[in-house]
C-alpha cells in the first residue's frame, strides 16, 4: 500500500484487542492509521488506547459507561464518540482496509457483519460467527468480497499452510488443543472445580469466557464447527488432538502423506501478527521458539466422556440448520452462571444437551436460517430456554442430569 493502512479494532479493551493495538503500536510510525476502536464497557481503557493511537472514532455499547468515556476523552475533542449498540455497528461499518473482529460472543455478529460487508480484510476472532451463521456469513463474504483472516491460533496455523488451490488433495485438518486445567483431573474432581481452578490456564492467557471454554472443551467444539465452515470440509474431516505443550496449533494432512503443521509460541501476537501484516509479515515481540529447550511434544486423544462439549459441537454442525446456533447461546449462558456460582462446571455442557434437545421442539423456535434476523431470534430464544432451565436446577424444581 502506498500510504498507511487504515484499521479499526472491534472489541478493542479485550485480550485480542489489546495484543493487536501492542502490534501496532511497535510497528514503524505511518504504518498503520486508527480508524476506529470499539468496547463494551471498559471506558478507561478504551480512552487511553484512543488517545495513544490518535483513533478518529470510538464506540462503547454500554450507555451507562458514556459519562466516563466522555470526561476522559473531555480534552480530545478530535476524537467522536459513538454510544450504544447501534453505534458499534455505524464503527464496524466506518471504511478501513482491516477490520479485527475482537467482540466475544453473539454479540460480536452484527458489528461483525457490518465489517464483512465492506469487503475489506477482516481479522477475526469471534468464531460465533461462523457458528451461529455459518452458511449466511460464508455468502455475505463471498458477495460482499470480503477476505477472511482467522486469528484462532487454531484456524491461522491451518490457514498458513493450507493449499487451498489443491484443495482435494487435503485428507484433514486437525486443531491442537491444550486440555485445559481439567486434562488430568478426574470426573469426581471436576464435579467439584471452583471458578479459580477453570481459569487457571496453563498455557494462554485469554478473557474470562474463552478460558472457561478451554476448561470445558467447548471451545474446540466451536472451533470445529467454524473451520468446516472456513475451510468447507465435512466434519469427519476435521480431528482434534490434545497437545498440553500448545506448541503445534493446527496440521493440514494431504493424500501423499505429508503433515505440515505451524508452531510458534503460545502468544496470541503471532496470529494476530501474521493477519495484521497479510499478505506479508511482519516482527512481534514473542519468545522464540527453541525445539532444543522444548526438548518433546506430546499428543492425545480428547476424552469424550470428561469432556462432552466436543460430541455436542460435532453433533450439532451434523444436524445443521439450527443446532450450532442454539449450542453456542446455551453455552454462553451456562458459562455466565458458572461464573457467578449459579452452577457448577460440569452442568456447563449438561445444560448445553438439554437446551439442545428442548430447542428441537420448542414452537417458539425459528425451524431454519433463512436469513440472519433468523440467527438473531434463534439466538434470544436459546437463551431464553437456557435461563429458564438454569433458574429451575437453582431453585431446586427441576432435576439436575449431569454426568456421574
Amino acid at each position: 500500500m502506498s500510504g498507511p493502512r487504515r484499521i479499526s479494532v472491534l472489541g478493542a479493551t479485550g485480550s485480542v484487542g489489546l495484543a493487536t493495538l501492542d502490534l501496532v503500536a511497535r510497528a514503524e510510525p505511518g504504518t498503520y492509521d486508527v480508524v476506529a476502536l470499539t468496547a463494551r464497557s471498559n471506558a478507561g481503557e478504551l480512552a487511553a488506547q484512543a488517545i495513544r493511537h490518535r483513533a478518529g472514532h470510538v464506540a462503547i455499547a454500554d450507555p451507562e459507561a458514556a459519562p466516563a468515556l466522555r470526561r476522559a476523552l473531555s480534552d480530545h475533542p478530535d476524537i467522536t464518540i459513538g454510544v450504544g449498540e447501534a453505534a458499534v455497528c455505524e464503527a464496524a461499518a466506518m471504511p478501513a482496509d482491516w477490520i479485527m473482529a475482537a467482540i466475544v460472543g453473539a454479540a460480536g455478529l452484527r458489528p461483525t457483519l457490518e465489517a464483512v460487508r465492506q469487503g475489506t480484510a477482516l481479522a477475526f476472532a469471534n468464531k460465533e460467527c461462523l457458528v451461529c451463521a455459518g452458511p449466511l456469513f460464508m455468502q455475505e463474504a463471498a458477495r460482499c468480497g470480503a477476505t477472511l483472516l482467522p486469528v484462532d491460533s487454531e484456524h491461522n496455523a491451518v490457514f498458513q499452510v493450507f493449499n487451498g488451490a489443491h484443495r482435494d488433495t487435503i485428507r484433514a485438518i486437525t486443531l491442537t488443543a491444550s486440555g485445559g486445567p481439567f486434562r488430568t483431573w478426574p470426573l469426581a474432581r471436576m464435579r467439584m472445580a471452583a471458578r479459580a481452578d477453570a481459569l487457571a490456564h496453563p498455557t494462554w492467557e485469554m478473557g474470562a469466557k474463552i478460558t472457561i471454554d478451554s476448561a470445558s472443551m467447548m471451545n474446540k467444539g466451536l472451533e470445529i464447527i467454524e473451520a468446516c465452515w472456513l475451510f468447507d470440509l465435512p466434519p469427519e474431516q476435521v480431528e482434534v488432538v490434545v497437545h498440553p505443550q500448545s506448541i503445534v496449533h493446527g496440521l493440514v494432512e494431504y493424500a501423499d502423506g505429508s503433515l505440515l503443521a505451524q508452531l510458534g509460541s503460545p502468544d496470541m501476537r503471532t496470529p494476530i501478527a501474521s493477519t495484521l501484516a497479510w499478505p506479508e509479515r511482519m516482527a512481534a515481540p514473542v519468545e522464540r521458539l527453541r525445539l532444543a529447550e522444548i526438548a518433546r511434544l506430546d499428543f492425545e486423544p480428547p476424552d469424550m466422556e470428561r469432556f462432552p462439549a466436543i460430541r455436542l459441537a460435532r453433533e450439532a454442525i451434523r444436524a445443521g440448520g439450527i443446532a450450532p446456533a442454539v449450542l453456542n447461546a446455551a453455552n454462553e449462558v451456562a458459562v455466565e452462571a458458572f461464573l457467578d456460582g449459579r452452577i457448577g462446571f460440569l452442568d456447563i455442557a449438561a445444560s448445553v444437551e438439554e437446551v439442545l434437545a428442548l430447542g428441537q421442539g420448542d414452537t417458539n423456535m425459528p425451524r431454519s436460517l433463512s436469513d440472519f434476523e433468523d440467527v438473531f431470534a434463534i439466538d434470544r430464544r436459546a437463551r431464553e430456554l437456557a435461563r429458564d432451565l438454569i433458574a429451575g436446577w437453582t431453585a431446586g424444581t427441576q432435576s439436575r442430569n449431569t454426568m456421574s
